[in-house]
């Protein structure tokens, strides 16, 4: 038995209010993920049901609205998750770069929707030292949850999180702690990337253009006229013949000529000039 009462009114509200935030779509498989979540900030809150809890999120300061948001979204991620595209960056794209930048000597990145930071670090893993070390290499990394940005920021994981990283790598880019129960970045790794809260449904503050962008397992939380948004946003960032990454499970529609589907998830901005 639930300890709150929790209606599909509490979370056709709940879910209206996130999409309106943030454009990611609940359906209702959600609903118990939604209901163990929030509970969690009710208890917090000291209230006793979820209709009190949406008043608190619709008349409260901005700080429970961005715990419940931070508490919705979902951040699960890895080192090198999907693998070939860190492969296609290491053995084509970064050959590619160089010879495309050699008179700006210039490189941009973005990481949006960068979790708790893995993905922005293993592309940072791909890249050092790869370029003429008087080349201007800077990785950007954003995200909706300030919580998760906090982790991504102090770079340290726990054993557990990097047992799929080779001792190699373990060696090269982190420091163990003296209890061996975790490992922090290098800061010659972090030097490379500038974490930045964004709603992805707000203005973006930056102009590019980004050489890359990677934009992975985070549209499948949109629907359809939301990542067409995207895609263009994206696209009018992307340097000419710049590249796209998205996830496993997600798709481009054909429509989107815009860009060439390279296969595996990969994209390449068309190039009309």
């Amino acid at each position: 038995m639930r300890e709150f009462l929790f209606t599909d009114d509490d979370f056709q509200g709940l879910s209206k209010r996130v999409y309106k935030a943030c454009g990611i779509v609940l359906g209702p498989h959600k609903k118990e993920m939604v209901y163990s979540r929030i509970a969690r900030r009710i208890r917090a809150n000291g209230l006793t049901s979820f209709k009190q809890y949406i008043a608190l999120v619709d008349n409260d300061s901005k700080q429970e609205f961005s715990h419940f948001i931070n508490a919705i979204t979902t951040n699960l991620t890895s080192f090198f998750r999907e693998s070939h595209h860190f492969e296609h960056l290491s053995n084509v794209l970064v050959s590619e770069m160089i010879k495309r930048n050699s008179a700006s000597k210039r490189v941009r990145i973005w990481s949006a929707g960068c979790s708790t930071g893995e993905e922005p670090y293993s592309i940072a893993m791909t890249i050092q030292g790869r370029f003429p070390t008087d080349w201007d290499v800077k990785i950007l990394a954003t995200d909706l949850d300030s919580s998760v940005l906090a982790k991504a920021q102090e770079g340290v994981y726990s054993a557990r999180s990097i047992n799929g990283l080779e001792q190699e790598e373990l060696r090269k880019w982190f420091l163990k702690s003296a209890d061996g129960e975790s490992y922090k970045v290098k800061p010659t790794l972090q030097s490379l990337i500038s974490f930045k809260r964004l709603n992805l449904l707000e203005s973006w503050p930056m102009k590019g253009p980004f050489d890359l962008i990677f934009c992975r397992n985070v549209l499948i939380y949109f629907d359809k006229e939301t990542k067409d948004k995207l895609f263009s946003g994206y696209h009018r960032l992307l340097t000419p013949s710049g590249h796209l990454f998205i996830g496993h499970s997600e798709t481009m529609g054909k429509e989107h000529t815009e860009f060439i589907n390279l296969g595996k998830t990969m994209y390449q901005k068309a190039s009309y000039e």
